[in-house]
């Protein structure tokens, strides 16, 4: 992370059988579950791109790559989001005519 930051662990209870399977598979089981949870939060607007590189441990542009392999548009906007857009250009600009 890299500014002096204190870590957390997140524990997640998953049956033995399935970890080994998915082990001799290949999985990174850890990193998999960091990966969809930071890019769950940033499609859920919960955090930003640069709060999913830092979660992640990426370059934005690396953070790019991720969030294409998931199917994400980092510039996805909901429609109440392009409301408050519209809001605030019609109160800067003036309601067009």
């Amino acid at each position: 992370m890299g500014y002096n930051e204190t870590m957390t662990s997140v524990t997640i209870d998953l049956p033995t059988e399935l970890v080994s399977l998915l082990q001799r598979a290949g999985a990174n089981l850890a990193s998999e579950a960091k990966e969809a949870l930071g890019v769950k939060l940033f499609r859920d607007g919960r955090l930003n791109h640069l709060q999913l590189s830092q979660l992640l441990g990426l370059d934005r542009f690396q953070t790019d790559t991720v969030l294409k392999r998931h199917e994400v548009a980092e510039r996805s906007i909901t429609f109440e989001q392009l409301e408050i857009e519209r809001s605030t250009l019609d109160a800067v600009l003036g309601k067009p005519r």
